[in-house]
């Protein structure tokens, strides 16, 4: 298990899973129902990365986005086209909220909301900079701002 990773609650785990894998390529993992099939516990993968996902179990203090007015956390991914992916997701549910572009850290960026309340910051890497260029185009941005 990676030494950090996403645990997701969403309102309805069936079509969250079914959202991951059409947006972003998910591939599924342990999943465990209880009796009434709400999704206890689910794992998927994009990528390298491990996602865990649950529904609400309110009783526990564990409550989706929306229940709470949203979150304040956002989730990176990489991807080889981001222009496809925010296509692929928007097709699927998620909501654009900041479409493709390119950036002056050298990656092609989008942020999108996905059915369920969480937020997805986009990328891919079109330049590998230092962090000596990226501070050097950041002053350069700011100081036309």
């Amino acid at each position: 298990m990676p030494t950090v990773m996403p645990y997701l609650t969403v309102a309805d785990g069936e079509a969250a899973l079914a959202f991951y894998s059409e947006a972003f390529g998910a591939r599924p993992g342990l999943r465990l129902d209880d009796p009434s099939g709400k999704v206890a516990h689910a794992e998927f993968r994009i990528g390298a990365a491990l996602v865990m996902l649950s529904e609400p179990w309110p009783d526990m203090g564990i409550r989706d986005p929306r229940a709470i007015g949203g979150s304040p956390v956002t989730i990176a991914v990489t991807v080889d086209d981001v222009d496809a992916t925010v296509a692929r997701a928007e097709a699927a549910g998620a909501r654009v909220l900041r479409p493709p572009s390119d950036e002056f850290y050298g990656h092609r960026a989008a942020r999108i909301e996905d059915p369920f309340g969480h937020v997805w910051y986009v990328s891919s890497v079109r330049e590998v900079l230092d962090d000596a260029e990226i501070l050097r185009r950041w002053q350069a941005m700011v100081a036309t701002t």
